[in-house]
């Protein structure tokens, strides 16, 4: 039976289980979901294969816990960013920003690599969830707009961050990048506003 390192058993519980999610997240930036196995997590936390069972009935599971874990690292990051813009406006162009500096710093490796775990919907749920609650405050800020249909546009919005990032990932300068695409949305946003 493994050492117990923590207070209670609850809490050895809840160290192992972060462990395992964190090994399976190191594996995956290297950008290969396929490389996260329960081979691979037990070796790297130094448990037996069996034991990751324990905490895990399957692949899918773990791989959801993943993003689950990843996912109040990147809300934080926009949140924080959006919550020192003064203005609605500014808030968007900090969402964008904030977004693509994830870009910029690895952390869509993750969401990558985990984009091509295929037949997964216990995956494709929590990438789903983590992509509205990335959502949700870009549309407070344009819900202070005035924006006649929020989600929508944030939606929308949101596909200039993917375009963004996809010219990021292809080479492309992030600094120009980012620049364009903030500007992008900006007017894009106060355009739409002038028109009502």
């Amino acid at each position: 039976m493994p050492r117990i390192r923590a207070a209670t058993v609850a809490e050895h519980h809840a160290q192992q289980r972060l462990a395992l999610v964190r090994a399976a997240r190191d594996l995956l930036e290297d950008g290969d979901a396929e490389a996260v196995t329960f081979t691979a997590v037990a070796r790297a936390t130094g448990l037996a294969r069996n034991s990751v069972y324990k905490y895990f009935p399957g692949r899918p599971e773990l791989l959801a816990a993943v993003v689950e874990d990843a996912m109040p690292r990147w809300t934080e990051t926009i949140r924080s960013g959006m919550s020192a813009a003064a203005t609605p406006e500014e808030k968007v162009a900090a969402y964008v920003s904030s977004q693509l500096e994830l870009v910029r710093s690895g952390e869509h490796r993750l969401a990558q690599a985990l984009a091509g775990v295929r037949d997964t919907t216990l995956v494709r749920e929590s990438a789903a969830r983590a992509h509205r609650e990335l959502l949700t405050p870009l549309i407070g800020a344009l819900t202070e707009l005035g924006e006649e249909d929020p989600r929508r546009t944030a939606m929308l919005l949101q596909g200039i961050v993917n375009a963004a990032t996809n010219a990021i990932e292809a080479g492309d300068d992030p600094a120009a990048v980012t620049d364009r695409a903030v500007r992008l949305a900006v007017t894009a946003i106060t355009g739409a506003a002038a028109g009502r």
